[in-house]
């Protein structure tokens, strides 16, 4: 390992058992957080919301009385980590006791974000689960790896916890507002109110329409072009833009292969009808 990735390292685990931990709204998942010998893989789609709830299940553990210095966590998103490899990681256990050496007789909480990026991460965590004493909790997303098959990739040693976009009750709660007590109607003007909380993703809450829209509109393309694409080596884009276009308008309705592809013949957009059920 060369010494700027070392460096990057120590300087992402000094940072994560020193600084306060960022501010979020609280999230409601369901399943248990946490079985003895298993690693918790956090899993949902793209921006849902597995980073913040990993330093959510941190600030939890500080408010039970858990020191800080014993929930380290490393985001491998980190560009300074590009080529970084399994073997390495073990510098992160031999650095992290020499800074907390009283945590040998304590649980250490390790929290790895997009661990996915880390070729054969697979197995320093089963090595850590195997040596006692640590929690872990991963999450990962990418084209080559979807996040629920972080806990696959894990055989048998994982614990799946799913992270949704925002609730309703998450969206109010994170505007500042209280969810309806009963489900009686509700005064038009309380309902419009609540009706503008409806905004699923956590980073579309206060943005206008246009920018809430064009933010929705660039997680399509992240989750079809990086995951859908570059996965299953997508040759013909444009048709499948127009595919996920038609299903993303139509939803709840029932879909023809044969008569879309009639419509995409008449625009003028060459498809095989073969490529479309595939």
């Amino acid at each position: 390992m060369t010494g700027s990735l070392r460096q990057a390292l120590v300087e992402q685990l000094a940072d994560s058992l020193g600084k306060p931990l960022p501010s979020f709204t609280p999230r409601r998942v369901f399943g248990r957080t946490g079985l003895p010998g298993k690693a918790t893989a956090v899993t949902g789609m793209r921006r849902a919301g597995k980073t913040t709830f990993l330093h959510q299940l941190r600030h939890e553990r500080v408010e039970g009385g858990i020191p800080l210095d014993r929930l380290p966590f490393i985001s491998f998103e980190d560009e300074r980590l590009a080529g970084l490899e399994a073997g390495a990681l073990g510098v992160l256990v031999d650095e992290y006791y020499r800074r907390v050496p009283q945590a040998h007789d304590a649980t250490v909480t390790w929290c790895f974000d997009e661990i996915q990026l880390v070729p054969g991460w697979e197995r320093f965590v089963r090595r850590l689960l195997d040596g006692g004493g640590c929690e872990v909790f991963v999450t990962g997303s990418s084209a080559a790896l979807l996040s629920r098959e972080i806990a696959t990739a894990l055989r048998g040693r994982a614990w799946q916890v799913l992270v949704h976009p925002f609730g309703f009750a998450e969206a109010l709660r994170h505007q500042g507002q209280a969810a309806p007590a009963t489900s009686h109607r509700s005064p038009r003007r309380a309902r419009s109110h609540l009706e503008r909380a409806l905004l699923g993703f956590p980073e579309a809450q206060g943005l206008d329409a246009e920018s809430r829209h064009q933010l929705c509109r660039d997680y399509v393309d992240v989750a079809v072009l990086r995951d859908v694409v570059e996965r299953h080596q997508v040759r013909n884009v444009t048709a499948l833009r127009w595919l996920v276009r038609h299903l993303l308008g139509n939803a709840g309705s029932t879909f023809s292969v044969e008569k879309f592809h009639a419509a995409l013949r008449s625009q003028g957009v060459a498809v095989a009808r073969d490529t479309l059920h595939q």
